[in-house]
Parts: structure tokens; sequence; C-alpha cells
């Protein structure tokens, strides 16, 4: 982090599947419009080892990032995130318990 603060890997956050799949998505963008790492990293004002470490899913971006990448490689947001899909949970209703009764108010 460029304020010195820890981040924290792939793994604590998401599943290394998906910071792979980002990193492809990214990595193919790229090559369909010509450019190498060094290109995307002067269009988008970011450091080269950045866009190295997300093209091999040892990193996710920032949303500011996500949106620098898209305009550099000429594609929409959402192509960087296309086959990653988020399936929420299910939602309970809470409930009042007593803790001396077996009784649901």
């Amino acid at each position: 982090d460029r304020r010195g603060l820890p981040l924290p890997s792939t793994g604590q956050l998401v599943s290394r599947e998906v910071a792979e799949r980002f990193g492809a998505n990214l990595a193919g963008l790229r090559k369909r419009v010509g450019l190498s790492q060094e290109d995307v990293c002067f269009l988008a004002g970011l450091h080269r080892t950045e866009i190295s470490h997300l093209e091999r899913g040892k990193r996710l971006p920032r949303v500011d990032t996500v949106a620098k990448l898209a305009a550099a490689v000429k594609a929409d947001p959402g192509e960087l995130f296309e086959g990653i899909v988020w399936r929420p949970g299910e939602l309970r209703p809470g409930r009042f318990e007593l803790p001396d009764s077996d009784a649901t108010l």
C-alpha cells in the first residue's frame, strides 16, 4: 500500500481463483489492444510491478485502479470481471430468544 499499510493477501479476502481470473481477463484485454504491461502502467498511472502482480493473480485492485485499468485497455470495467460471479448467501429473519427458556418470541 502506498501509505505503508500492509495489504492482506488475496487468500484472506477472496479465493485465489478469483484473483487469477481477474488477472487473466486483464492480460487478455491488454493483449487484445496490443499493449505491453509498461504501456498499461503509463496509461493508467500505475507502477509496472502492480500490473504484473494483478495479471498473475497475486493482488486484487481497488475500485479506482479498476477504472484506470479499464480505460487504459479501452474496455468496460465489467469486462475485467468476466467469469467472476458473486452469489449472495441466504437471508434469515432474526428472532428473540430467552436464555432461560426454550420459548421463542
